[in-house]
């Protein structure tokens, strides 16, 4: 209940702002890819403000997940080891255990 509040309380004013952003910037601005020729329309394309700032944003975030997932990744290989490795271990226990009855089991534990 209480994550659903902080949830309310951080996207219903994130909401309000990204479409006051939209509404502000609405006029279309040319986005050319020949910074020797600005002018060619082959490779310049008009579209609203925002649209450029929302691609930029996401952009950005996508950048940012994908250097955080390779930085990362040393961790995740030995998080992975330790698993195998305790995988291994319990095996290991398991296989060198006597096979007990019902009585000796609860003996056992006991120490």
């Amino acid at each position: 209940m209480l994550s659903r509040i902080v949830t309310i309380i951080v996207l219903v004013p994130l909401a309000v702002i990204i479409i006051a952003l939209a509404v502000a910037n609405r006029a279309l601005v040319p986005f050319t890819l020949d910074p020797f020729n600005p002018g060619n329309p082959a490779l310049t394309t008009q579209m609203p403000l925002f649209v450029f700032l929302f691609a930029a944003l996401a952009l950005g975030m996508i950048i940012g997940s994908v250097a955080t997932w390779f930085r990362q990744g040393r961790y995740r290989r030995i998080a992975r080891q330790r698993s195998h490795e305790v995988d291994r271990l319990r095996k290991a226990e398991n296989a060198n255990e006597p096979r007990s009855t019902a009585g000796t089991a609860l003996t056992r534990h006991s120490g």
